[in-house]
């Protein structure tokens, strides 16, 4: 009976190269996943504009998408575990009110 090995993975980094980047952007299509990365130009906070250097676009199909979305949170995750919460200074949207049953002397909205 043949095995279901994994293949062993070999990373080349002979033409890799290093990108900064402090702003991101993902939008999504049925076959494919982009994410934008580029560089936050603000030196200064509650500016009326903020101009955003792109550096790269990567796109990807949404299984690979996945699995980075895997690794990142795990990664997020063990980091925060180590150094700290991560606090990005968001608030949650309010919840939506429950839905109300009309009173007993309305009728139902149709």
């Amino acid at each position: 009976m043949a095995e279901n090995k994994q293949p062993t993975v070999e990373w080349n980094d002979k033409d890799m190269r290093t990108t900064y980047v402090n702003a991101t952007n993902v939008v999504a299509g049925r076959e494919e996943v982009m994410m934008i990365l580029g560089v936050n130009q603000a030196w200064q906070m509650n500016q009326e504009k903020v101009d955003v250097a792109i550096s790269d676009r990567i796109v990807m199909n949404p299984y690979t998408a996945k699995r980075l979305a895997i690794m990142l949170s795990a990664t997020v995750r063990a980091y925060e575990n180590k150094y700290g919460k991560i606090d990005l200074g968001l608030t949650a949207p309010a919840a939506s009110p429950a839905p109300t049953a009309p009173a007993a002397d309305q009728k139902p909205a149709k």
